[in-house]
């Protein structure tokens, strides 16, 4: 079959694996891109910790924190110049607080009519690229972080079991210290608890293959291959990553340590991370 060169410059985006690697592995695999990147993954090629794709389009991320909501958008354009627009910037932080205020979608008519009246005047496609909230609850709390003129945009929520203590201006830092880290080290999952079941299958499968040519017996290998997966989640669940504060503990661990001095327990609960551009499949 025919291999489209735009498919082979796409999964060398994805993986930063040579040309003719992608194009042998998406030959491989008939044409679909996700086996061939697994294929890479299992030759040691593409780096199985990552998935997040390039920028491809300019733009802006907005976030916004309400008494019970927290929202993150992104509205993107064609130029770096129109990114720093006022009026795209106005724009953009309206459309965050309707999101954040009414829990409203990327697609909805309400916001995507204002987007359309501000092309008309700026002469510039652009479009609500996406949006998302979470709700905050009782002793929940919220921290925003937006990196590089509205490059990256990090939510992150907070969680404690006495109320009070999110007040602390220890645990206040060291939420806000979570939201620097997310913006750095882009973690795929909260938790081991948060990985899909199919994504363990498949890390599984790709160190399963990668031990194959070790010659070691079928017990050492299976240890070998339990050790990879534990050392793969530690690098991408971000509660068990070192703390870009102090790579000496995790996040959790630090969690637990501010927590503690506060006079109770601190849990981060969910975030949220927006780049611009960013390839979502």
């Amino acid at each position: 079959m025919e291999i489209r060169a735009e498919d082979v410059k796409a999964l060398r985006d994805r993986t930063g694996a040579g040309m003719m690697d992608c194009k042998k592995a998406l030959t491989e695999a008939g044409g679909d891109p996700k086996k061939a990147e697994k294929i890479l993954k299992e030759l040691g090629l593409a780096a199985a910790a990552k998935r997040t794709g390039r920028a491809t389009n300019e733009g802006r991320i907005f976030t916004k924190i309400t008494g019970n909501r927290a929202a993150i958008l992104e509205l993107s354009c064609e130029t770096d110049f129109v990114a720093r627009n006022e009026d795209f910037v106005a724009l953009g932080r309206e459309l965050v607080a309707e999101v954040a205020g009414k829990g409203l979608s990327a697609d909805s008519p309400a916001l995507t009519a204002r987007v359309t009246d501000l092309i008309t005047t700026i002469k510039e496609n652009m479009s609500l690229r996406r949006a998302d909230s979470f709700p905050l609850g009782p002793g929940e709390t919220a921290v925003e972080y937006i990196h590089g003129e509205g490059r990256i945009g990090v939510l992150v929520k907070a969680g404690a079991d006495k109320p009070e203590i999110l007040t602390n201006p220890a645990v206040k830092a060291f939420i806000f210290d979570c939201a620097l880290h997310v913006a750095a080290f882009n973690p795929q999952f909260l938790s081991e608890k948060e990985v899909p079941a199919e994504y363990l299958k498949e890390q599984q499968e790709i160190f399963a293959k990668q031990a194959e040519n070790l010659g070691k017996p079928q017990n050492v290998l299976q240890g070998i291959v339990a050790g990879k997966v534990k050392k793969h989640l530690a690098e991408v669940c971000l509660m068990d990553q070192p703390f870009v504060k102090d790579d000496k503990k995790t996040v959790a661990q630090a969690a637990k340590d501010a927590g503690k001095a506060a006079g109770g327990t601190v849990s981060i609960l969910k975030y949220l991370y927006f780049r611009v551009g960013e390839d979502l499949r």
